[in-house]
């Protein structure tokens, strides 16, 4: 499994969102610049997380984007399913019901089955919360994903 381009700066997106809430509505230009990302990559990104209903979004003057909750109900896993789709690490396991026909008879399944585990156990208890208090503990004016 490799985390796309679109599902980093995704995350760090929603960072900049939870580390700047403070200020309100961010404008789009603003997350951009500071995180070094295409604006109009963002706005392709944007849209997916809209959607998704994790953003509140404010038009015109002064307006631009914040989270809908705080950043301690948000988990990595969260983001990287809104825009990776799933995080499963062979097709077999993408959906709740195994439908492969060879899934009683794989060995290799258990294998898969148990790298699915640890990384949606790893990615769902990070919250963004966690990557901030984590980034300000380091003392550090820049974070990176």
């Amino acid at each position: 499994m490799k985390i796309s381009t679109k599902g980093r700066y995704a995350l760090r997106f929603m960072l900049d969102l939870a580390e700047n809430q403070k200020d309100g509505y961010v404008a789009l230009k603003d997350v951009a610049q500071r995180q070094n990302i295409s604006k109009k990559y963002l706005e392709q990104i944007v849209p997916l997380l809209n959607r998704s209903g994790v953003l509140r979004t404010s038009r015109g003057f002064q307006g631009g984007y914040m989270l809908a909750k705080s950043p301690e109900k948000y988990t990595v896993g969260d983001v990287l399913r809104i825009t990776e789709g799933s995080l499963a690490p062979v097709a077999c396991l993408e959906t709740e019901e195994n439908l492969c026909e060879k899934s009683d008879s794989c060995m290799t399944l258990a294998v898969w089955t148990g790298l699915y585990k640890v990384i949606t156990d790893y990615l769902d208890n990070i919250t963004l919360q966690d990557i901030l208090d984590k980034n300000n503990q380091l003392g550090a004016d820049e974070y990176y994903i």
